[in-house]
């Protein structure tokens, strides 16, 4: 009964994966037909520079994301495990964001960051503050996203860092309790070297979404102004599906799958490194 199980698993994994590699070497016309075949897409995608302008703000969003959910992440964990008296109704409140349909916090998000109607511009100008135009502003879009992304994946992290504290060992902290150790020394010292195997785990988990970051910027930006949050995911949808060139879009995706494959790869070493 499992090997059928099996097999049809591992087909459904196999084949859009190696369809998909199939595709990037065939060039399609806008009819669908193939009028190429060899690797002209790979050759193409190191001479465009729209591919490397999606590398680029994929590692900047990728990075920026991910630092800020992993402090703000450790530091809400650590204040739901210092107060444990906390109601229920306000635990609910601090892990609500991501729980909510990612396409649901864009449109959120666009409203409130709307450059004339927004609760954002209100707020700034109401602190006698200069507007902003938000999304729509090349040199802040990224961080914008980032900051957007934050709001939401922060919780999640969080409920990953909260896990890891209560699994430390007690007798640990009742030792620097009676050297009479700082509470500061303690968390670098003790707890953070501690927490190194969960955070790296949610440094995985949060990777692998975030380098295929795809629904917030379709919904807010769809990759503007000028391409200035234009992923690689954003650009190889918008090959594929706005300008049907399947075999470079096929090309893209398969560099991205490569891209995230790696950076999984080279953060469970890391774990298996820092476990304890």
């Amino acid at each position: 009964m499992s090997m059928p199980a099996l097999v049809f698993t591992v087909a459904m994994i196999a084949f859009p994966i190696i369809y998909t590699i199939w595709m990037s070497f065939q060039t399609y016309s806008s009819t669908g037909q193939v009028i190429g075949w060899g690797g002209d897409n790979y050759s193409r995608m190191v001479a465009d520079d729209r591919f490397w302008n999606g590398i680029w703000v994929t590692i900047y969003l990728y990075v920026l994301s991910l630092v800020m959910q992993l402090v703000l992440g450790t530091g809400l964990a650590l204040l739901l495990f210092r107060a444990r008296r906390l109601p229920g109704i306000m635990r609910s409140l601090f892990i609500s964001p991501f729980m909510m349909p990612p396409v649901v916090a864009g449109m959120m998000w666009l409203v409130i960051l709307d450059p004339s109607l927004g609760a954002a511009n209100w707020i700034l100008t109401s602190l006698g503050l200069p507007p902003s135009s938000w999304l729509a502003s090349p040199a802040i879009v990224v961080p914008v996203l980032a900051m957007i992304d934050t709001w939401q994946w922060t919780p999640y992290v969080a409920l990953i860092v909260l896990g890891g504290l209560q699994s430390l060992p007690p007798s640990v902290y009742e030792a620097a309790e009676i050297d009479g150790a700082p509470r500061h020394k303690v968390f670098w010292r003790i707890t953070l070297p501690l927490l190194l195997p969960t955070l790296v785990t949610a440094m995985v988990l949060r990777s692998v979404d975030l380098l295929r970051f795809f629904d917030l910027i379709y919904i807010t930006t769809q990759g503007g102004p000028s391409d200035r949050s234009m992923t690689l995911n954003i650009y190889g949808f918008r090959i594929g599906f706005e300008f049907f060139q399947l075999g470079y879009a096929s090309a893209l995706m398969i560099t991205l799958s490569i891209m995230v494959l790696g950076a999984v790869i080279a953060l469970n070493r890391l774990r298996a490194a820092v476990e304890w």
